[in-house]
Parts: C-alpha cells; structure tokens; sequence
C-alpha cells in the first residue's frame, strides 16, 4: 500500500506526515497505519507516531481526525481537513479488493540436506534458508541467485533470523550450541556468541537491532549484544527446553515458551522474570506479543491456545477447538484476529476482542505447522505436512489457492512485506518462490 503524502509547512514552521508505518518481528509481520508527526522543538527536528490500528473503510473519518486532535496539540485546525483527506485516501486503500494469483518463479536445490528455515529481510529482496547441512544460505529474491554461504557451525543450522527492519545483519542459531551474527552484504561472520550447554532452536533481535536472543535445550535464553558480541544476562527459571522467545515492539520486554508447559515474561534491561503464565497442560509450540504489547498468545501440545495480559501476566481467555496440538499461533497486524494451525490439519481464526472462532481453514490433508497473516491482514498462509501451502481468505476462511509441486512436507512459509512475494521451505531440500 505504502501510500505517502506531505502536509504543507505550517504556519509555526512544523510538517506533518501521513504514511503507512512497515515493522517485522522474528519470522512474524507486521503493518500497521499511522500518522507521522514531523516538527522541531529546540532547534532539533522531531517526530511522533500515532497509531490507527483500527482503521477500517467504514470508520468516520472526520470523527476519528478529531479524536486524535483531543490529544494531540501538533494537530491544528489549519491542516484538520488535509488530515481527513489523506485518512479517507488510506481507507480507499484498504477496502481495495485483491485477487493476486501466485505462480511459481523459480525452484532453488538450496541445500545438499534437508531445510530448517526460511526467512525475508524486510523488503523482501533478500532472504535466508538454514540446513542440517551446517550452513545458512543468503538468496536474491529477484533473481534466485546464492548470494552468500554463512559457513563456521559445526552442526545443524536451525534457527535464522534478518534484524529487521533493517536487514543488515543474519543470526544464526545451532545444534553445535552457538549463535553467529553475520554481515548480510558482505557475509563475514562478525561474533560467535558461546555459552549454552546444548542445542540452540530458537532466536530473535529485538526491533531495535541492539540485541539477539537465543533459546536453547539447556533450559536458559540468553540475551546478546550486538556490537559488542558479549553475554547481556542469562534467563533461568524454566525447567524444560525452551523453544519459541519473542521481544515486544518497544524491546523491554521478552517472552520465553518452554516444553514445561509454562511461557515467562522477563524483563530486558534486568534479566528479571516478572510473570510465569500458567495454565497450559501440555508443552508449549508458540508465544507472541500483538503489536501494541498489550496481550500475548500462546499455543500448546494441549490443543488449546491461550491470550494473556501482558501487562499483568492474567489468564484473558482459553481459545479452543482444535482436535490435537497447537503447532503455531500468530496475531494480524492490528492485534485483532489470531490464527492457529494444528496437527489436526486445520487453522482457526479467532476475534482476539470476543474470543470467538471467526472462521476455520478446512482442506489440508495433513498437519499444519506454519500459519502467518500477510502484511494486510486479510489473508492467511499455511504450510503443511500434506506437501502444499495454501492461501486462505482471512476473513471468511474460504480456500483461495493451493500452491503444489514440493515433494516433500512444508515446513516453513513466508510473505515478503508487500504480500506480493511467498516462499516455501520444504523437507525435498527446495525452497520455491512465488510472485
């Protein structure tokens, strides 16, 4: 969408800005609508967001613009009907109806053994796979050309990450009980981070690109520093395997999920586990915050999902339905719908605000292992066990494409950040490409 518009200057030499704000968060995206305010205060120029998470086509836009004037002084009467204009013109945006039909681009042989993951940068341009073959592998989307071989693990190559949104740097996360921060341009290996006593399966930087943090076997997480390749804290207080972590969008908090059936709220600047989330009855699969930090979502080997408080570490709600585990749960972009995908061979899409099931993803033949909503929210994308991904109608969960011809079970999917692009990871040792 992408849409951007100037104000113009102001009579007290302030601008504004009206555009469309693009974050990612570990293999998750986000889009999310705002208002940038430009100004200058002392001499320096500044600037401050205003979310609109709940823009729709239908909102009334000219008491939405007023609203956001009862608290916002930068906002003036002179430029309130140009604020209007440019909210109208993004609701034009977002009704727009999308009938993209993907089509395969390209088949890359990525790896002499089998994939683990694969991921994009922000844009989209670029992106990673990880292997058991002990390396990770960097793509030109455009092209399929091999940019770089991250070589140096001395084991299987799990979990991967871009430190979107920026784009310039890969963790690698391995079996040989390391993680590795490489140059994305260059792919020189910057640090190689030691410490965990067994394999690592999990990794994420905070969206700030100052940390990354690992998850290991070993029942710890640890967060890193960047720049200086050093140890910041260790996080000990799970008594199982940790196996999903994810940073909030403001970076002061983490969230860890363990195989003890419980998921911890830490905090970054300390290293202080501030909530232990208990309920789940079996190992959990998935942890993530929505976008304005304020719940979480957990999914389970107990065949429910839960949604948390974020702030308190409460039980909010028990979404259930599914007829086996929970294999991963994500939130759209706005923190409105979530989306579960199980080994029962269906997802779900639930209203995060009345916890009721909106729509079920019937149709796969085996397992789902991997849900995400593209950058919009309106569509789904799943891979599965059955040797397919499919495309799915966020709203109505209406099958819209099936996409064949790996040979083997899809583990891992992805949207680029325009939702133009997909890639598919796969056991055949393939990724496909698909515009």
């Amino acid at each position: 969408m992408g849409y951007v518009s100037r104000l113009p200057e102001m009579e007290d030499g302030r601008k504004e800005q009206r555009r469309q704000l693009l974050f990612l968060s570990g293999t998750c995206y986000y889009l999310t609508v705002g208002i940038i305010l430009e100004y200058v205060q002392g001499g320096e120029p500044k600037t401050r967001s205003i979310d609109l998470l709940y823009l729709r086509p239908d909102t009334d836009a000219i008491a939405l613009v007023e609203e956001i004037r009862k608290g916002e002084p930068l906002i003036t009467a002179s430029c309130k009907e140009h604020v209007i204009h440019l909210v109208r013109r993004l609701q034009e945006k977002l009704e727009e109806k999308e009938d993209h039909k993907f089509y395969l681009f390209k088949v890359l042989r990525a790896h002499i053994l089998p994939l683990t993951n694969v991921a994009f940068n922000k844009s989209g341009s670029r992106f990673i796979t990880g292997s058991y073959d002990r390396t990770c592998k960097v793509w030109d989307t455009a092209s399929g050309e091999e940019l770089h071989t991250l070589e140096g693990h001395r084991n299987v190559v799990y979990a991967i990450a871009f430190n979107n949104p920026y784009g310039d740097k890969i963790a690698t996360g391995s079996f040989d009980k390391t993680c590795r921060l490489w140059s994305t341009e260059t792919g020189k290996c910057y640090h190689t981070f030691r410490g965990h006593s067994a394999e690592i399966v999990c990794l994420s930087f905070n969206l700030q690109s100052t940390l990354v943090a690992t998850g290991s076997m070993d029942t710890t997480a640890k967060l890193w520093d960047i720049e200086k390749g050093e140890e910041i804290v260790t996080l000990s207080g799970h008594s199982a395997e940790i196996v999903a972590l994810s940073f909030n969008t403001t970076g002061d908090r983490i969230i860890t999920g363990s195989f003890d059936h419980t998921v911890a709220v830490w905090d970054v600047g300390t290293g202080r586990m501030l909530h232990t989330l208990i309920g789940h009855r079996g190992e959990i699969s998935s942890a993530q915050f929505n976008w304005d930090c304020s719940l979480i979502v957990t999914g389970s080997m107990d065949k429910t999902c839960m949604l948390w408080n974020a702030m308190t570490g409460t039980h909010v709600a028990t979404l259930t339905g599914h007829s086996d585990e929970i294999l991963d749960v994500c939130f759209d972009y706005a923190g409105q719908r979530i989306a579960t995908a199980s080994a029962d061979g269906s997802a779900r899409v639930y209203n995060a605000e009345t916890k009721k099931c909106i729509a079920k993803l019937e149709g796969h033949g085996g397992e789902i292992s991997k849900i995400c909503f593209n950058p919009k929210g309106n569509r789904i994308l799943t891979a599965s066990s059955d040797k397919t991904a499919r495309l799915w109608d966020a709203a109505t969960g209406h099958c819209l494409q099936i996409l064949e011809g790996h040979t083997d079970e899809i583990f891992s999917c992805a949207f680029n950040y325009k939702g133009d692009i997909i890639i598919t990871g796969s056991k055949d040792n393939t990724c496909r490409i698909w515009h």
